[in-house]
């Protein structure tokens, strides 16, 4: 596994990392055994790289404890990276947004605690808040980092001005954002990334799992899986992007690949700073995904890959989609 640096900070990464939240929260029930042993099976194939989240907890903790635990026996041969941002006080109302200080400096002691280490490798916003001026954010993750708590300071779905206010006060490592061959809004960003030298970790870029070859429509999933609601997965849209995975996978066919390995080693031919965080809850899954590091696409298969889906694929991500400033 080849690796990539994310902003100049000093941060080095394995090219293609690993998002947790699937296992606790959004795709239906979980099993904690098997997150585990995925974890450690996508530490034996190079991934170090390993990325989780107040929020996928939902304030309980479980998602950070269950990383931490996966972890625990090869802690100092990876690089952790938690969120912070949310107000998950009362989930009766919904997640909230708090990034205030006091909040930021709570999130972190208590992430510390879940995952069982010394320090967080990466510490998110992970999602702007209107109420907070992001130069009082950004200087208390600033305390952090000089308080030996924190390594690196990101942000995720954050617009350009949000992006240039924050490292002026606190040097940004990396910005997380949804990227793939279905969400392309992102691009408009990287003039900023590389002006600033920021690096960016691609979140769902599979589409959800959309982009494996497996989807199924929206009533299919379980009550407690954000697929049922996802725009994507409605009726018109759902069948415009099987049309569309369904071209891709004869053409990653042609090569002798799965249209997931095509789809993650497209946005790894996309810049050199991107670092894609599939998650799943499949050891089989992790293996398939890590061998994309290794794909080459040439020009014309790069080329056939944007007819396909010149612009990204059916429908919005989200319900009501992040707005960045």
């Amino acid at each position: 596994m080849h690796h990539r640096a994310l902003g100049t900070q000093g941060l080095q990464v394995s090219a293609i990392g690993y998002g947790t939240m699937g296992l606790t929260m959004a795709y239906g029930p979980g099993d904690d055994t098997e997150g585990r042993a995925t974890i450690a099976r996508a530490h034996e194939l190079g991934v170090d790289f390993f990325d989780t989240a107040e929020l996928y907890g939902l304030g309980t903790g479980s998602n950070e404890r269950l990383l931490g635990e996966a972890v625990k026996d090869f802690r100092d041969e990876i690089v952790i990276a938690t969120k912070f941002g949310f107000d998950l006080t009362d989930l009766s109302r919904g997640f909230g947004l708090n990034s205030r200080p006091g909040n930021i400096r709570t999130v972190a002691d208590n992430s510390l605690r879940h995952l069982g280490v010394d320090h967080l490798d990466v510490f998110y916003q992970h999602r702007v808040d209107p109420d907070v001026p992001i130069e009082d954010v950004a200087g208390t993750v600033k305390e952090l980092i000089d308080a030996g708590k924190v390594k690196y300071f990101g942000l995720s779905e954050a617009g350009p001005e949000t992006i240039r206010r924050a490292h002026a006060v606190q040097p940004v490592s990396v910005l997380q954002t949804e990227y793939s061959l279905f969400e392309r809004d992102a691009e408009q960003l990287f003039g900023v990334l590389e002006e600033l030298q920021i690096g960016f970790v691609a979140y769902s870029p599979l589409g959800r799992g959309f982009i494996t070859g497996t989807a199924k429509p929206a009533e299919d999933h379980d009550q407690t899986d954000m697929r049922r609601t996802d725009p994507r997965w409605q009726p018109g849209n759902f069948e415009n992007n099987v049309a569309a995975v369904d071209r891709l996978t004869a053409l990653a066919a042609s090569k002798d690949i799965t249209v997931a390995q095509l789809a993650l080693s497209w946005i790894l031919h996309q810049r050199d700073y991107i670092v894609p965080i599939p998650g799943t809850r499949s050891r089989a899954r992790v293996e398939e995904n890590t061998t994309a590091a290794d794909i080459v696409l040439t020009e014309p298969e790069l080329t056939a890959i944007t007819e396909i889906l010149p612009t990204g694929g059916f429908g919005a991500r989200y319900a009501h989609v992040p707005e960045w400033i």
